[in-house]
């Protein structure tokens, strides 16, 4: 206040709603262009009513008129932004932020919708693109045709895909298929990877051709997760092996024989053994015994020459339609006969119709099943082969003859029931080899037990067997040898028959090499069987010093007194009565959390339980590569193929992802014309 006693008046609030006064500066200021002060304010004097203030009450009226100035002023742009704020709903801002809101809702919900047909696509193995996808077509393409009817059966779909989208934003382009692809399989990927965490892992790998003649080589990774359960994943399949694992973490790996992956010197297992002898490797048990069995067949010639006449009659009998067609009317008239006579009874699952099953080439097991047809159908494949001889062609009459010829022997039915016998001993490991949660300490215990009973049919199973090809010659009318006239030959069908069975014992004992080593010795001793009847402190304790990267030094003198603590309250728990298996143990040791009380112990269960058994998992990836690359589909580029391959394998990691993540990988592959605000 001067001595004209100027001051700022109330009055002039009147009229002035953007009029604000500071008591503490003693000065007015424009709350209009405070807030929403134009990009060119401070060109003229308007600057003083939003920094400095107000002062020259002599010229007040005056300088008021001036701020607010015209139509275009400053502060009258000022003015419309204030009046937008406080009614958003009609502001032009607002209307276009609203308007970009519904595009980027109508964008999630298109991807949405187009995400799920290429899930159903995936999940299916389906091919996605069609030989002619114009819009003239009669058929687009899976993924086009399912797209369609998805959009037709579902309003809310229709609003927002296809016709009612703007051609460039439709999101349906090859490239767009793909990337959306890629980035479930990433997504799914990750979740393993996340579900693995920094624990051990053991390295699977295995190589196959597809139909398009490329070697593929098919990469699973096995670990133990926190529920103490062993699981084996499909990680991919690549063209040229140029995979890297952290190797400090591996424990083990397992491949077949071939040199490149198992080679002394320059092999997979030696080069990364070097960076880590802890990642011990076993040679595939199935593999091994699938070279038992050729072994075998090799060795032997009288199993040599079954094997040919098992494989010629199989051909011959069912190796045009006319033919399997006789053979399984004359095995159905064969059995109306004796249901009529009451020597074999009906029900569910029993003598139902069947053909020969023609054996595997890579696949021995596969024998059994074709050795027991023969012998429930021999009567069949005997008529057949007879009316081949009398009425076909020279090769097939030929043939035929020699074939009827060889099975009508009493030797053939004794080689006959005596493979069928071996090969159902082992098809039984064989069986339980294609388990992937399989662990080595039970297969090494039922190798020992295979080896038990193929010794037991040697030493006592000739006079039992030469009883059942006794019967089985009588039934069919098949010339038997005199065996009280000539004994001769029946010590040499013994021998014959012995001498298979030891070939394979030693075959067994030579190919399963890995069961003698020290590592694996000490194993079993962790074997919840009969009580944990082979538990021994002492194995165990030198089992820990073999891995001298995962037990420290002073870990390594607690793991004996650790152990005996153990085994007292396993012995006596009620929790852990009738385990049996290795797998079993370790689920049941973090279920009643064991694991925090006996750390060392549950690390060595978890070690042993790392180890490989078999390839199987690998062998079933390569199986599903014949489903998602096929003849039609050969052109099929290596990461489109893997990442359909690792979605459709892992069907239960890929079902567990989400939409969202892999929306926002599909928005940060490249830039976007729509973006979408991650929904937390």
């Amino acid at each position: 206040m001067g001595k004209d006693n100027r001051c700022f008046r109330e009055i002039w609030f009147k009229g002035r709603d953007w009029l604000e006064y500071s008591v503490s500066k003693d000065a007015a200021f424009c709350s209009w262009c405070y807030l929403f002060r134009p990009s060119n304010i401070g060109l003229g004097g308007d600057d003083v009513f939003t920094r400095s203030g107000f002062i020259n009450w002599k010229k007040a009226i005056e300088n008021f008129n001036e701020h607010v100035g015209g139509v275009g002023s400053a502060h009258n742009e000022a003015r419309i932004q204030f009046e937008g704020f406080k009614n958003q709903i009609q502001s032009v801002e607002y209307s276009f932020s609203s308007g970009k809101h519904e595009l980027e809702v109508a964008y999630r919900k298109r991807l949405t919708s187009i995400l799920k047909v290429i899930r159903f696509l995936l999940l299916q193995g389906l091919p996605f693109r069609g030989h002619d996808e114009s819009s003239t077509s009669s058929n687009r393409g899976n993924f086009l045709e399912l797209l369609k009817w998805y959009i037709s059966e579902c309003p809310k779909v229709a609003t927002v895909v296809g016709m009612n989208v703007p051609g460039n934003n439709q999101m349906i382009a090859p490239k767009i298929q793909k990337q959306l692809v890629n980035a479930y399989a990433v997504e799914t990927t990750n979740a393993i990877l996340a579900d693995l965490g920094d624990r051990w892992f053991t390295l699977l790998l295995d190589e196959a051709r597809d139909c398009s003649v490329k070697e593929q080589m098919a990469v699973v990774i096995r670990y133990v997760n926190k529920h103490g359960e062993v699981i084996e994943r499909f990680m991919a399949v690549v063209h040229v092996a140029t995979t890297t694992a952290a190797l400090a973490r591996l424990r083990g790996q397992g491949y077949d024989g071939a040199s490149n992956m198992s080679g002394e010197f320059n092999g997979l297992k030696s080069l990364i053994m070097k960076e880590n002898p802890y990642a011990l490797y076993v040679h595939c048990f199935a593999h091994q015994l699938q070279l038992v069995v050729v072994t075998v067949a090799q060795a032997n010639q009288y199993v040599c020459d079954f094997m040919w006449i098992v494989g010629s009659m199989v051909n011959t009998s069912a190796s045009s339609c006319k033919r399997a067609d006789k053979l399984r009317q004359f095995e159905y008239d064969r059995k109306v006969k004796l249901l009529e006579r009451g020597e074999i009874s009906s029900g569910r699952g029993l003598n139902q119709e069947t053909s020969l099953a023609r054996p595997g080439d890579t696949r021995w097991r596969s024998y059994q099943s074709t050795l027991c047809r023969i012998e429930q159908m021999w009567p069949s494949v005997i008529e057949v082969l007879q009316n081949l001889i009398d009425d076909g062609d020279r090769s097939s009459k030929g043939l035929s003859r020699t074939l009827v010829e060889r099975m009508e022997r009493y030797e053939f039915v004794f080689i006959l029931l005596l493979m069928k016998r071996i090969l159902a001993i082992t098809n039984h490991l064989s069986t339980v080899l294609q388990e992937k949660d399989q662990n080595i300490v039970n297969v090494m215990h039922l190798i020992n037990n295979v080896k038990c009973k193929l010794q037991k049919l040697r030493d006592s199973g000739g006079d039992i067997l030469l009883e059942d090809v006794k019967k089985f010659c009588n039934t069919h009318s098949i010339e038997i040898i005199n065996m009280t006239d000539n004994i001769n030959n029946r010590s040499r069908l013994k021998r014959d028959g012995k001498n298979v069975i030891d070939i394979i014992l030693q075959e067994m004992d030579s190919r399963f090499s890995e069961t003698t080593t020290d590592l694996l010795i000490y194993m079993p001793c962790l074997d919840p069987r009969n009580s944990f009847s082979r538990f021994d402190v002492q194995k165990l304790v030198h089992l820990a010093h073999f891995y001298e990267d995962d037990f420290s030094w002073s870990e390594r003198m607690l793991v004996e007194q650790e152990f005996e603590i153990y085994i007292d309250g396993v012995r006596s728990d009620e929790q852990f009565e009738g385990i049996s298996d290795l797998g079993a143990l370790a689920k049941k040791i973090i279920e009643t959390m064991k694991n925090r009380v006996f750390p060392l112990v549950y690390r060595m269960i978890e070690l042993a339980l790392l180890l490989p058994v078999a390839t199987v998992t690998i062998e079933r990836v390569f199986s599903t590569m014949n489903i998602v690359k096929t003849d039609l589909r050969n052109r099929i580029g290596d990461e489109w193929m893997n990442d359909s391959l690792v979605v459709y394998f892992e069907k239960d990691v890929f079902n567990t992802v989400d939409n969202e993540p892999i929306l926002q990988r599909f928005q940060n592959m490249e830039s976007r014309r729509m973006q979408l605000s991650r929904i937390r």
